[in-house]
C-alpha cells in the first residue's frame, strides 16, 4: 500500500466519496462543511489517495498556512483502519510538506485520535475545541528531515 498524490479529477471524486462516507455518513459533519474551496486540483491543496488491494480505501490533503504545512480531512474507511494506512497518508503528507522546504505540520486531531498521532511525534498544542461537533485538538510535528 503506497498512498499516490492526486493529479486526475476521477481521483479526487474517489477521495471525495471517501471523505463523504467518513465525515458526513459515519460522523455526522454536515456535507456543505466537508467540501471547501480547496477541494481542488489548482494547486492550493495536494490531496492523495491511499489503496489497499487495488481499491481506494484513504484519503488526505496539505496546504500551507502561515509557512506551515497543514495536514486536512485524512479518513480511512472503516473496515480498513487497521492495516497501517494511517502511517502510511500521515508519511505521505510530511514528505510533501519537507520537500517544500517546510520545517513544520499541524493538524486538527479527533480527541479519539491524539495517541494515534502522538504514537507519529505529535505533539499537542491547544486544549480540546470543537470543530463540526466533534472534540479535537491542535497537534504539532517539526520535521526533521523527512524528504525523499
Amino acid at each position: 500500500m503506497k498512498p499516490i498524490q492526486i493529479t486526475r479529477p476521477e481521483e479526487l471524486a474517489e477521495a471525495f466519496d471517501i471523505r463523504k462516507k467518513v465525515f458526513v455518513d459515519e460522523q455526522g459533519v454536515p456535507l456543505e462543511d466537508e467540501f471547501d474551496a480547496f477541494d481542488t486540483l489548482d494547486g492550493q491543496c495536494r490531496h492523495l489517495l491511499a489503496y489497499y488491494e487495488g481499491q481506494p480505501v484513504g484519503t488526505g490533503r496539505i496546504r500551507v498556512v502561515d509557512g506551515i504545512g497543514k495536514l486536512e480531512r485524512i479518513c480511512i474507511l472503516a473496515p480498513y483502519r487497521k492495516y497501517g494506512i494511517g502511517r502510511e497518508i500521515i508519511a505521505f503528507l510530511e514528505k510533501l510538506a519537507a520537500n517544500q522546504g517546510l520545517k513544520q505540520v499541524k493538524l486538527h486531531g479527533q480527541t479519539q485520535a491524539e495517541g494515534f498521532y502522538a504514537k507519529l511525534g505529535y505533539r499537542t498544542a491547544s486544549d480540546v475545541f470543537m470543530e463540526d461537533g466533534i472534540p479535537h485538538y491542535l497537534m504539532l510535528k517539526d520535521l526533521a528531515d523527512a524528504r525523499e
